[in-house]
């Protein structure tokens, strides 16, 4: 192999449906960081369940329980709403 040659390659595939895409089979979100497919399943494609859809952990009406989703978010959102409102602000008196 010559010195202006490598064996390097990157192999990219992008979700038709979702956008979502793997570089050398590791997701990436949109932001650059590295993602997991099963989060992607419970956050992406199980909202509709598209034929189409490329990610391989992805099963039809299946939500993987350790996996982000949007209960886990919807219910952390709302903790936080309650210590928000619960809250001592420094206008309150003491």
């Amino acid at each position: 192999m010559s010195a202006e040659s490598s064996d390097f390659n990157v192999k990219r595939v992008e979700c038709p449906r979702c956008g979502a895409k793997w570089l050398n089979d590791q997701l990436y979100w949109s932001t650059g960081a590295k993602a997991d497919e099963r989060d992607l399943s419970n956050l992406v494609c199980g909202l509709r369940d598209f034929n189409d859809c490329i990610n391989p952990s992805h099963k039809t009406s299946h939500i993987y329980g350790e996996a982000d989703s949007w209960e886990k978010r919807s219910r952390a959102s709302k903790k936080i709403d309650l210590e928000l409102d619960y809250a001592k602000r420094t206008t309150d008196e003491d």
